[in-house]
């Protein structure tokens, strides 16, 4: 029992290392609690106390999801309370997963062992399948947590998964420390210092270089209120207010509007209002982004994009959907969700890896959509063409909650991983110019409406992660389980 509370307790306490409360040394902690409530446990309890880690981590972190289905969703408070508690439960069995795992493959071997190998290998897996498996949900990722400290300079070798992975190690190193005694306690708290030491050696290597000089860009952020975003009377308000906030900033090279911040279909106003906007932007020397709806006729879908206009054309289809956001997974078996949540383009199509990319200001830019910057492989096409990244975003559909930041401090690792500035324009916060670093250089307060200004370098060149992506980390996790694995069914007893 004492063991199941520590692993709950490291869930409940795991949130708190991230944004906005951003107290790293937690995520060890919450490790440490984890490992220790593992210890010597059977695959099945390990997997109750991986779970109930998980319903505290998810519960705490993504209870926002209370919010967007609430608030802005159209469900009641019981029905709200229902698909958050069955949210919590679909993602909660991951950390169980990795618990069975480490535990049967565990049987024979001793306890530093597990704790340097075998726990933390363990425990990444799940996190890499939680990113793509079923639909992806990579939120609350250990290693996002670590961004502002010396591991975080692993992210453009070996990614967000890289950096979790180091991570674990550590709180497993942590924990073995009380387990050993003498010169293999020494030898080990000497290569845990020398590890950390050379993470914060790689914080001064520059992976990329300046492709040219510095871009003045303005970010904008409108603050529509969510509930009047699609009301067919508020549409001239909304037009008339980014092209206002445009207009004050006819002196930048880019201007970059949020996601869906035109709320109507490019086909309905592209020989109005979209043909007026980029004569203007022609005439002052400035490319324009928008996120607008785009229908296509001929396939008889609709698609969450981005629209380039001025000095270049095109458009970005987004390629990643939220489920139950914009589109429905499994039909026949999730179909009442839309019933509740009274969502507005809510079946949108996904668009192809084969787009090509957007340029603006001169440059190719890898552009994103909304979560889809969550993904650090997906976030990988178009480079290392692209000088510089974008995303666009909607945030407002969860309130003054943790998702805005947790959403923004995913945006900063994908800058860290690509050595690429983010041009990061959202509907109500966090909109932010971020450096190749990973560092903000510029915001806006949330539920404001605001402008982000400044100038941003574009990039060249490709670090080690844009060259190889999440490859090395999953071929290892791979490797070290696998060989384990392997070793494990040859000291089996044979029977006959």
């Amino acid at each position: 029992m004492l063991f199941d509370l520590l692993a709950l307790a490291g869930g409940l306490l795991l949130p708190f290392a991230f944004a906005p409360y951003d107290q790293p040394a937690l995520a060890v902690v919450a490790l440490m609690l984890l490992f220790a409530a593992w210890g010597r446990a059977g695959p099945g309890r390990a997997f109750w106390r991986g779970f109930l880690f998980g319903l505290g981590q998810f519960g705490v972190g993504a209870s926002w999801v209370y919010i967007s289905m609430h608030r802005f969703g159209g469900a009641s408070v019981p029905e709200a309370v229902g698909l958050t508690a069955l949210f919590v439960l679909f993602w909660s069995p991951y950390p169980g997963f990795a618990g069975g795992l480490a535990a049967w493959l565990g049987r024979g071997y001793g306890p530093v062992f597990k704790l340097l190998v075998l726990l933390p290998a363990a425990y990444t897996l799940a996190d890499w399948l939680r990113s793509w498996l079923p639909t992806g949900f990579p939120w609350l990722q250990i290693g996002y947590s670590q961004i502002d400290t010396p591991l975080g300079a692993l992210a453009p070798l070996f990614g967000s998964y890289g950096v979790g992975w180091a991570l674990a190690l550590v709180a497993g190193g942590a924990l073995a420390l009380f387990r050993l005694s003498g010169s293999p306690r020494r030898l080990a708290s000497i290569g845990l210092v020398l590890f950390l030491g050379l993470c914060a050696a790689l914080e001064r290597v520059h992976w990329t270089e300046a492709a040219g000089p510095p871009i003045r860009a303005a970010l904008l952020q409108g603050n529509i209120p969510q509930n009047r975003k699609w009301e067919p009377q508020f549409q001239r308000e909304t037009l008339a207010l980014y092209t206002g906030l445009t207009r004050r900033h006819w002196d930048a090279q880019l201007v970059v509007w949020p996601e869906t911040a035109v709320p109507a279909f490019y086909q309905q106003i592209k020989d109005s209002f979209l043909a007026d906007l980029e004569t203007e932007a022609r005439q002052h020397g400035t490319d324009l982004l928008l996120g607008i709806p785009y229908y296509d006729p001929a396939q008889d879908r609709y698609f969450n994009s981005i629209v380039a206009l001025g000095g270049t054309s095109g458009f970005y289809f987004k390629r990643h959907l939220v489920p139950l956001g914009e589109y429905v997974p499994w039909r026949p078996l999730l179909g009442w969700v839309l019933d509740i949540l009274q969502i507005p383009l809510s079946d949108f199509g996904a668009g192809g890896d084969d787009q090509i990319p957007l340029k603006a200001a001169g440059y190719p830019l890898a552009a994103s959509i909304c979560y889809e910057d969550v993904f650090g492989q997906e976030s990988l096409l178009g480079l290392p063409a692209a000088a510089y990244l974008v995303n666009v975003t909607n945030d407002a559909w969860f309130g003054d909650s943790a998702a805005p930041h947790q959403h923004a401090q995913m945006a900063r690792m994908r800058a860290l991983e690509t050595g690429r500035w983010m041009l990061r324009a959202t509907n109500s916060g966090v909109t932010a110019l971020i450096t190749d670093r990973g560092r903000i250089a510029a915001t806006a307060p949330l539920f404001q409406e605001a402008e982000v200004t400044g100038s941003f370098v574009p990039m060249r060149g490709r670090t080690p992660y844009v060259l190889w992506g999440d490859g090395p980390v999953v071929v290892g996790v791979g490797l070290v389980l696998g060989i384990t694995a392997l070793r494990r069914r040859r000291a089996a007893p044979k029977h006959p």
